[in-house]
């Protein structure tokens, strides 16, 4: 058995509790594993007030709403109970149970801890409310609950003898609990560690302060990441590349490269999956099968593909015109991805002639620089109006990104080397022949083949008006039966390898070898 834990988790649209990348991977993962009848089992937060739901004033500015929703709707609230001590108080943890059915019927759970319930104050429990919300108390608090909160939930459920599988470091603290009962070599054949970005945001540091007065039992700084290396007997990165990156980031020559991808059939247009049904029967319990794409007939690529630009536009409620070639943007908004490149030059963007773009995406609420860029991108757009067609929707969630990775002609992706770990939106893309334009970062460095695949970007983005003027725009418009044969690489090339069934396969010979190994606690 394998416990996944992982701070957010994106399996539902009905679940709010994910704010991108790391949360959706978690989410394709539990589907994976249902399909693949892998005993996997999810460990998160509630996050009553999800993320957040976001809205956009006339001039731009980002507002944050709480995006509330009721989790009776959609779990089983558990009778299990268990306590945590932050600070001199005892926190009570409950816990509810969402379960994932895969192919067969096979069903995983995923276990939602929650805080908010009556024998708690009412500051403790508003500790499971904001997914990455609140300030350094609040993120320990969470991280407590998650961790710790996480392996007595477990053993309460009956769950005691299991994998540990960090999905990020956030739930790093399993390592501390696990030490009051085993040896540190015994903990290294339980846990794992997989690491998702070299932003240094996303590795968490508590001071010795802070620590002392909501985790006194820990002793001096707490800095998750190493904590997680050194309690961890496998650890990886999530793109060849950021193997490589975090080798050198963190001067270690143990870390090993396990690329991510994303779950086939739920991010697979209708019209696609059931071509794929057609043409490669057995392809939703084996992606791989995605590499015969190109038996199917050039006509009905395109005519499935045309169906899904027409869903998408008919949600943009805009001008845009089907006919258009239609660029996708959409993403977690924040310095390095580089939302507005394609803009920064203003007379080569009007130049690029008979294109529209979607943007969509949130800035984090702390995120100053990610909220000027939403400014600046609406800006942009309005600044535009007449010469090139550019909108962008408001409150970026699993339905949006289905839509705009399904029905738009090209995605683009322009993060600023080597700071994009893996990327998985031009995976979703991909599926649904839909080539990429970006540059060699995270994923794309493995997937891209040059004019057969999608297209690179050199890493200060400054050839993006070059690529689409001189090679995109004119193959678009051109040479149809020479796109749509790019359509069809991004599936038998892109689509068959970068999903979750291969990825979690490859998780799974870890697993499978760490159980082998296993003492009981």
């Amino acid at each position: 058995m394998v416990a996944y834990f992982s701070m957010a988790i994106g399996i539902d649209k009905r679940i709010p509790t994910y704010s991108g990348g790391l949360g959706i991977l978690a989410g394709d993962t539990m589907l994976s594993a249902a399909d693949l009848e892998i005993p996997l089992i999810g460990v998160t937060l509630i996050h009553h007030k999800g993320y957040f739901k976001q809205r956009l004033r006339e001039d731009g500015t980002q507002e944050e709403l709480p995006d509330e929703w009721n989790p009776d709707d959609v779990m089983e609230l558990l009778p299990h109970r268990v306590s945590v001590g932050i600070g001199s108080e005892k926190i009570l943890i409950g816990v509810w149970k969402y379960e994932v059915e895969g192919i067969s019927g096979f069903k995983v759970p995923i276990y939602f801890l929650d805080t908010n319930l009556f024998k708690n104050s009412p500051e403790n429990r508003e500790i499971t409310h904001y997914l990455y919300g609140g300030d350094k108390r609040y993120r320990l608090k969470q991280e407590i609950v998650l961790g710790v909160g996480g392996v007595r939930i477990l053993k309460e459920l009956g769950i005691g003898e299991t994998i540990y599988h960090m999905n990020e470091s956030h739930s790093a603290l399993i390592i501390h609990e696990l030490l009051k009962k085993i040896s540190i070599n015994d903990i290294k054949n339980r846990c794992l560690f997989t690491i998702h970005t070299p932003i240094p945001a996303g590795h968490d540091k508590f001071d010795s302060n802070l620590v002392k007065e909501v985790l006194p039992e820990w002793k001096g700084e707490l800095d998750m990441t190493r904590l997680a290396f050194d309690g961890s007997g496998y650890v990886n990165g999530v793109s060849k590349r950021h193997r490589d990156v975090s080798r050198q980031m963190f001067k270690r020559d143990d870390i090993n490269g396990i690329t991510n991808g994303i779950h086939s059939v739920r991010w697979t247009s209708r019209e696609f999956i059931f071509l794929y049904d057609r043409f490669m029967p057995g392809w939703r319990e084996e992606s791989a099968l995605l590499k015969g794409a190109e038996r199917i007939p050039a006509s009905l690529i395109w005519s499935s593909h045309i169906e899904a630009k027409k869903r998408l536009l008919k949600f943009v409620k805009s001008d845009f015109n089907i006919d258009t070639f239609t660029i996708g943007f959409a993403r977690r908004f924040v310095g390095y991805k580089r939302a507005d490149l394609i803009m920064s030059n203003p007379e080569r963007f009007r130049r690029l002639g008979d294109i529209q773009i979607i943007f969509s995406g949130k800035a984090h609420p702390q995120d100053t620089e990610g909220k000027k860029i939403i400014k600046r991108v609406i800006d942009a757009a309005k600044n535009f109006k007449g010469e090139v067609k550019v909108t962008y929707l408001e409150n970026y969630n699993i339905k949006i990104a289905k839509l705009l990775t399904q029905g738009v002609d090209l995605w683009l992706n322009n993060p600023e080397p080597p700071l994009e770990a893996c990327g998985t939106s031009g995976m979703k893309a991909a599926h649904n022949g839909i080539p990429s334009l970006s540059t060699l970062d995270g994923w794309w460095l493995e997937g891209c083949k040059e004019g057969v695949t999608g297209w690179s970007l050199d890493d200060d983005g400054a050839n993006i008006y070059d690529k689409l003027e001189k090679e995109i725009l004119p193959l678009f418009y051109n040479n149809k039966e020479k796109w749509i044969e790019i359509m069809k690489n991004t599936i038998s090339m892109n689509a068959s390898y970068f999903n979750t069934h291969r990825m979690i396969h490859e998780y799974n010979k870890i697993y499978k070898k760490m159980e082998s190994n296993l003492r009981p606690i």
